[in-house]
């Protein structure tokens, strides 16, 4: 009898490490976050003439909507919640981190409460010295204030699939497509003007495919095999994508209407007018090559001034 518990007990064993080693097998190391091409377009900015203060007291998701599931309620969120975190490492991540000074507003109640500690030590303590410390420096004010949220998340934009079975043997493919959009906004401090307001769309893609084969091999017996591999855009990802083409094309915006500049003119020049043609269709090249609307009426508002 205990023969049979402990052979029964090492067979569990066995059982529970074969059903173990592959999932030690397919873990993978951490890794630093992946590199889109939104990423690249990003980093990939030319300099600005000046460096912006800008700060990100909250980035929203303001769709409220919870994970689709056709079988099932789900609670979890259907795109993260981590809006403004995205949102300050794509800040700080335009012009390999030339273009923004980022100010920590989105924590600001644990800051002031440090601040405070410091101020408390300062004031009860003295140097080495004997001297009494420095006053703690000021707080560091914003220009510029970056804002706005995810404003819509819609599931199953899209759906379909196609399949075919011959002779025992088939194969098929669904799909399914969301879509995610992002507004944000920069908005002056000292006015309260908004400046710049833009937004994107990122489509989140999603596909499975299926394998069979059923085959009789005897009288009464049936071989069936399945197979298949589901693949699913991430969410956090496709969130982060939009966030960063916001962020570029606040840049770009913002540099058209004259509220900053490139520190070369020529290459923000030629960012703006591939931008201009991605926003509002192809440019004609005999309108590229005598100027923008805006351009033109100034031109001739200075041939008619004499100046």
């Amino acid at each position: 009898m205990i023969y049979r518990a402990a052979l029964l007990a090492a067979s569990l064993l066995g059982l529970s490490a074969c059903g173990t080693a592959p999932a030690r097998m397919m873990a993978e190391r951490p890794t630093l976050g992946v590199r889109t091409e939104t990423t690249d377009d990003l980093r990939a900015l030319p300099p600005p003439q000046r460096r912006l203060d800008v700060a990100v007291f909250a980035f929203q998701d303001q769709t409220g909507q919870y994970r689709p599931n056709n079988n099932f309620a789900e609670y979890s969120f259907a795109v993260t919640q981590g809006g403004a975190s995205i949102l300050v490492n794509a800040l700080k991540d335009a012009g390999r981190s030339q273009w923004f000074s980022v100010l920590e507003r989105n924590r600001l109640a644990d800051l002031f409460q440090e601040r405070q500690i410091i101020r408390a030590n300062r004031a009860e303590h003295t140097g080495p010295d004997g001297r009494p410390l420095a006053p703690l420096a000021p707080l560091r004010n914003a220009g510029i204030l970056v804002t706005g949220g995810i404003i819509g998340y819609d599931s199953n934009v899209l759906t379909g699939g196609a399949g075919a079975n011959f002779l025992g043997i088939g194969a098929s493919t669904e799909y399914r497509r969301d879509n995610v959009s992002v507004y944000l906004r920069a908005v002056s401090v000292a006015t309260g003007e908004v400046l710049v307001s833009v937004t994107t769309d990122k489509t989140i893609y999603s596909v499975g495919v299926n394998g069979s084969l059923h085959r009789y091999v005897g009288f009464n017996k049936l071989l069936q095999i399945e197979g298949g591999v589901t693949t699913n855009e991430p969410r956090q990802l496709a969130v982060r994508q939009a966030i960063e083409k916001a962020v570029h094309a606040m840049v770009l915006d913002g540099a058209e209407r004259g509220y900053w500049a490139f520190a070369s003119e020529a290459e923000g020049q030629k960012l703006i007018r591939d931008y201009r043609a991605s926003r509002d269709g192809e440019i004609p090249a005999e309108a590229t090559a005598q100027g923008s609307p805006r351009e033109q009426t100034a031109s001739a508002g200075r041939e008619q001034g004499g100046t």
